[in-house]
């Protein structure tokens, strides 16, 4: 079985040495040829096997069964699919086109429209667990689409992930994706304006972490970010823009299924003024310096 993987940047570098580790013929593409590089020695090292770098994303998904996409937003993921360059020009029947990136339903409905035009089987399967999960091969996958594709795909899936799930029709792995993803950065400002509350109220903030990730404000985000605020790192493992991206994704899924988030909103707002205040690659936590500023405190250990 040939394996086409495109975009290879945070998550899908990783994604794809764990393919090249199962063994798999791969073809990759990105932009940045040194990811493709880093590929091509984790597959040669743990597999002992030739990883093909492709010229562009039409190359890398020629002739392959399955092409796997991991990019950075709809109007990437639409251009990788429909360009001169694109993969559904590419791909033979009754390939299978698996998208492993964060999606909203308009542009869902249209690549898959074309991905059937072309007699293209299509899964969107985006992921959750960070990078660290994507790495060791434990990511959570959600995956929308026909059940038969799904259960075909499912055992190269599970070298990616350990919690691979079908969530039903096409487009409800992209819903249960921006769903579950905007409560990291709720949380995370939710945690800021805490412990801003109690460090203004003269708790030191490292003891204000602690308190809050023993209570019943415990969580993922206190645990994994709340020591990347206190140290001022803002975490650089995921970049502010794509944060809100994510967000943004967020409001237009609310519009189409017809949900009011007014909580939603602020947030959003509060991730594009960090944006446009410190730029897109700075990174995500950096959302919490404007309440930093805005208070003239920052939340750091002793």
């Amino acid at each position: 079985m040939r394996i086409a993987f495109i975009g290879l940047g945070n998550m899908g570098g990783p994604m794809a040495n764990n393919l090249a580790r199962a063994g798999y013929e791969l073809a990759l593409f990105d932009l940045d040829s040194n990811k493709v590089e880093a590929v091509q020695a984790a597959g040669a090292a743990a597999a002992n096997q030739a990883i093909l770098a492709a010229a562009t994303a039409a190359e890398a998904a020629s002739g392959a069964d399955i092409a796997f996409t991991s990019l950075p937003n709809p109007k990437i993921i639409e251009a990788v699919a429909l360009s001169d360059e694109g993969i559904l020009g590419a791909l033979p029947r009754g390939a299978v086109w698996i998208d492993l990136s964060t999606n909203n339903l308009e542009c869902e409905s249209r690549i898959r429209a074309a991905a059937a035009a072309r007699e293209i089987d299509f899964l969107d399967a985006p992921v959750t667990g960070g990078i660290e999960g994507a790495a060791a091969g434990t990511l959570m996958i959600m995956v929308g689409g026909d059940a038969q594709v799904f259960a075909r795909c499912k055992p190269i899936l599970e070298k990616i992930g350990n919690r691979v799930m079908h969530l039903g029709p096409h487009g409800a792995g992209y819903v249960a994706k921006i769903a579950q993803v905007v409560l990291c950065y709720l949380n995370s400002v939710a945690l800021s304006e805490a412990l801003m509350l109690g460090v203004k109220g003269g708790v030191p903030a490292h003891i204000m972490l602690g308190i809050i990730q023993g209570s019943t404000g415990a969580s993922y985000v206190a645990d994994r970010y709340g020591p990347a605020i206190l140290d001022g790192s803002y975490d650089p493992g995921f970049a502010l823009g794509l944060a809100h991206k994510d967000m943004a994704l967020t409001l237009e899924l609310a519009r189409s299924v017809g949900a009011t988030l007014p909580m939603c909103e602020q947030v959003e707002a509060i991730y594009k003024k960090a944006v446009d205040q410190y730029g897109f690659h700075q990174n995500h936590l950096m959302a919490v310096k404007l309440l930093e500023e805005q208070n003239g405190t920052f939340l750091r250990s002793a």
